[in-house]
């Protein structure tokens, strides 16, 4: 099939973040190819005809954009990361400290100068994503953010290639606008940045407040986000719709962090992306009060409200969502106002706590309160 990009504005009424729960086949197919059963051939057969039956499915369920669910990978950034040029996998030996669990102990770390990679993985996945997207639906792809790479010892080796962490800034921006330029030439017209980061500043520009030196040193961080987001971001395609998802940490249906978007709503209000997805399905994000300054007053910007959550089966209450919609329209104009789930079903390949099926649900129950908030469909 070809794909022929929808009109509608996007992030739509009803969105999807990316992530989806593998399925049982791609996983035993994944124990088979690291046994040395089947080959990456056959490995990516499966793969290839699982992500068929979960493309059909978001075309079944309605959804104007789709993913590929993520099935080409192990986790939700570094996957990507270990693509780019100048960017190796290697062994941190400590694992992300979630709430009550902790991951594999992989992690990236610069090799050499960052640089657009030509021949990265993730191209051909989103051609075959492409190719099984039907007309009038749009194939979304995620990347992780390039914030992703300053944090967590990632940038640590950046003296030994660059003279200065200016220079280094700067290619990481090229990169990235690169990258996102070669999607484009593919077909891509809806590309999210996936981004932890921006959580991880409301924790540690509240814990050091009172200690001068070391909140300047995540203040930095803030502003090196802000420069080097809205410079990947400058002068892409009028027709390439490019957000982000401000993610606290998903993994087995724990988290990473907590607090509200006061402490980061002026730096996030001066990104240039189309859409911003905000977490705001528990108390652990806080009110609606920052979401003013963060929409700063675009009405060519979107902000999605992650109201439905993807960490648990039970479903929330519609008119509750309802509720909490038109209390954040208070803030930003329903106009400007969509729905999603706060986070993708399986940022990792292990996959949050519920079924395929409570999953779909979720999805359904998107659907069908955005229908009725908006009725523009």
């Amino acid at each position: 099939m070809t794909n022929t990009a929808v009109t509608t504005q996007f992030p739509y009424r009803y969105d999807v973040v990316g992530s989806l729960l593998r399925t049982q086949a791609l996983k035993d197919a994944h124990a088979k190819y690291h046994a040395g059963q089947i080959s990456a051939d056959d490995l990516q057969e499966v793969q290839h005809a699982e992500t068929k039956k979960i493309v059909d499915k978001q075309v079944e369920l309605g959804l104007k954009d789709i993913t590929d669910g993520e099935f080409n990978r192990s986790w939700w950034h570094l996957d990507f990361l270990w693509g780019l040029t100048g960017v190796e996998k290697y062994d941190y030996h400590k694992s992300y400290k979630f709430h009550g669990s902790k991951t594999r102990t992989d992690n990236a770390e610069l090799a050499g100068k960052v640089a657009f990679n030509p021949d990265h993985p993730f191209f051909d996945s989103f051609q075959f994503l492409q190719s099984i997207t039907p007309d009038g639906v749009t194939p979304k792809q995620t990347i992780p953010s390039p914030t992703m790479l300053f944090r967590d010892n990632r940038s640590d080796n950046w003296p030994k290639f660059y003279d200065t962490w200016d220079e280094y800034l700067a290619d990481v921006a090229k990169a990235y606008h690169e990258t996102i330029l070669h999607f484009y030439e593919l077909g891509a017209r809806y590309i999210q940045l996936d981004d932890t980061t921006w959580a991880f500043l409301i924790s540690k520009l509240n814990e050091t407040v009172d200690d001068s030196a070391a909140h300047a040193k995540y203040v930095k961080l803030a502003e090196d986000s802000v420069k080097v987001i809205n410079q990947l971001l400058a002068n892409l395609p009028e027709d390439l719709t490019v957000t982000t998802h401000i993610c606290r940490g998903n993994f087995k249906s724990t988290f990473l962090f907590s607090g509200g978007y006061d402490d980061i709503a002026d730096y996030l209000g001066q990104l240039n992306y189309d859409g911003l997805f905000l977490e705001y399905d528990s108390q652990r994000a806080g009110d609606f009060s920052p979401l003013g300054k963060i929409w700063n007053g675009d009405k060519n910007k979107r902000i999605v409200l992650v109201l439905i959550t993807s960490k648990s089966p039970e479903l929330e209450d519609k008119d509750a969502i309802i509720n909490r919609i038109d209390q954040a329209s208070g803030k930003v104009p329903l106009e400007n106002l969509t729905l999603s789930t706060q986070c993708g079903f399986a940022s990792t390949e292990e996959g949050n706590k519920l079924t395929e099926q409570q999953q779909w649900t979720k999805l359904k129950l998107v659907q069908d309160i955005a229908r009725e908030v908006w009725n523009d469909d």
